[in-house]
């Protein structure tokens, strides 16, 4: 469509758009419906006035199943400049052959010299190769696995790698073919560029917007990915840290998830800290860093890299994360079978399964390994053994995070709590998490003149069996929720509904859910 002189063109998330002069970045995200949270920073480049000349290095090939990128090693290679001279020719090539260790695109003439020696290839690499040692049958190969083969690879071998939609290669089969291949421009050199939260910021033409970004979770970190799922529960991912070569989110800092993936931390790699300093938090690379032994990769971006490279220390921005996280905990079989079965999982239903049965555990119990099998087993129990909460975040911090902790909510939407002793009409429960070895209770919002019946208390290090949790149904004056006195016991909280715990027996387990007042 053509621009008049009183519109202004704009990029919304890659998306050309036609504005009026004087359109404000509110009306951008108004015309484009662009994915956008309310109080999110978007970020605003303008239009570079100078010609980028750097040497592109990365490259978006699309298929009918999707988009995957390759990352060229050595441009300076003989395939590596081949590629870079002859990519477009590559446009509408189908799979010839595939197998489980490869798939080849082609084939076509290309200048290259086959070696008649069989090559060792890791998962991923891309390379060419003669059929036959003839350059005339030349293909475009991709490795699917770590393998020795004979593929009349030229002396340079391997010239590129697989970065993001790696996923997407399993899913080719030999009707589909590449349907385009786009350089992906480099833009650090651009000066003139904003992230912000005010919508009324005038636009001007050639600004290009990002409004939020994209993940792919790896299925070499499925613990890893969830840990990332729970951090970003809201669509959202806070900007607390931002240096030259990452920025991070320190929301669940403390809690820990295991090491699962070694691999290079490219640009728009995301990563959580496994041990030592820092363990938990999750940053994004702005930047190539090598692997890590203390930094797992857990996913990648694979949209809006510009964001993460705007974004400032403060802000929040919107997130849409691929696959979409399985969300069964604190939801109904009858709520989540159909969406299970939309996307090919297999629900075994465990535990009571009547009409007010609610799912409060699952088996796999990450999103990831879920849908690698395609299959998950729900436990649920009835609705009332299911005891909402509210916390008192503001008043007892340290210890709320104690107790999050402890039950696993910070990753999770319900905790279990077992029952050890009833007394009168006081419950007490010990956490199946260990926690104190890990988490000092300090005293911290100390009652004085009376607890109140459904408050929940946590004994401090002021007592011997420091860490109990306990529930009393009533009023009391002289002792806290676990039988302590005043000044050894912290109260972090209130059960909304505390009847539920009438029905409750020694050895038994409740099942908590938090809700937050607005």
């Amino acid at each position: 469509m053509p621009i008049t002189s009183n519109e202004i063109s704009v990029e919304v998330n890659g998306q050309q758009y036609a504005l009026l002069a004087g359109s404000t970045l509110g009306d951008a995200l108004k015309v484009s419906r662009a994915p956008y949270i309310a109080g999110t920073a978007v970020g605003i480049l303008k239009e570079a006035a100078e010609e980028k000349t750097e040497t592109v290095t990365e490259y978006a090939i699309n298929t009918p199943r999707g988009e995957f990128r390759i990352e060229i090693k050595n441009p300076e290679s003989p395939s590596g400049k081949l590629w870079a001279e002859h990519f477009k020719e590559y446009e509408g090539k189908s799979i010839h052959w595939a197998s489980p260790e490869a798939l080849a695109f082609g084939p076509f003439e290309a200048e290259i010299k086959p070696l008649r020696e069989p090559g060792s290839f890791e998962a991923f690499e891309v390379m060419f190769g003669a059929g036959g040692f003839d350059p005339h049958n030349t293909h475009l190969i991709f490795s699917l696995k770590r393998h020795t083969a004979e593929y009349g690879t030229p002396k340079d071998g391997v010239f590129a790698e697989v970065v993001t939609g790696r996923n997407i290669l399993s899913r080719l089969s030999r009707e589909d073919t590449i349907l385009g291949i786009e350089p992906i421009i480099e833009w650090e050199q651009i000066s003139e560029k904003t992230c912000t939260t005010d919508l009324s910021i005038l636009l001007e033409d050639g600004n290009s917007i990002f409004t939020y970004f994209e993940v792919e979770l790896s299925r070499n970190a499925p613990r890893g990915a969830e840990h990332f799922y729970a951090l970003t529960r809201e669509g959202t991912l806070n900007v607390d840290v931002t240096t030259s070569s990452f920025i991070s989110d320190d929301g669940l800092k403390g809690e820990p998830t295991p090491y699962e993936n070694f691999e290079p931390r490219r640009e728009g790699a995301i990563s959580v800290r496994t041990v030592g300093y820092g363990l938990g938090r999750t940053y994004i690379s702005k930047e190539e860093r090598p692997s890590s032994l203390v930094h797992s990769v857990v996913g990648q971006v694979t949209k809006g890299i510009e964001l993460i490279k705007l974004a400032e220390e403060g802000q929040k921005i919107s997130i849409e994360s691929l696959p979409p996280q399985i969300v069964l905990l604190g939801h109904s079989f009858e709520e989540v079978e159909p969406v299970l079965s939309s996307i090919g999982v297999e629900l075994v239903k465990d535990g009571y399964t009547g009409e007010d049965a609610v799912i409060v555990s699952q088996d796999p119990p990450t999103t990831l390994e879920i849908l690698g099998e395609a299959k998950v087993t729900a436990y649920a129990v009835s609705r009332d053994k299911l005891i909402e909460i509210e916390l008192y975040a503001e008043k007892a911090p340290k210890s709320v995070d104690f107790f999050l902790h402890g039950l696993e909510l910070k990753t999770k939407t319900v905790g279990k709590l077992p029952v050890y002793m009833i007394y009168d009409d006081a419950y007490l429960f010990k956490t199946e998490k260990e926690v104190v070895k890990y988490k000092e209770i300090l005293p911290e919002n100390t009652p004085t003149d009376k607890v109140l019946g459904g408050e929940i208390g946590i004994t401090n290090q002021a007592a011997k069996r420091m860490g109990t949790i306990g529930i009393r149904i009533g009023d009391d004056e002289l002792f806290g929720p676990t039988g302590e006195r005043f000044s050894s016991t912290n109260i972090v909280g209130r059960i909304v509904n505390p009847e539920k715990l009438l029905g409750v027996k020694e050895g038994d387990a409740i099942y908590v859910t938090e809700i937050v007042r607005e």
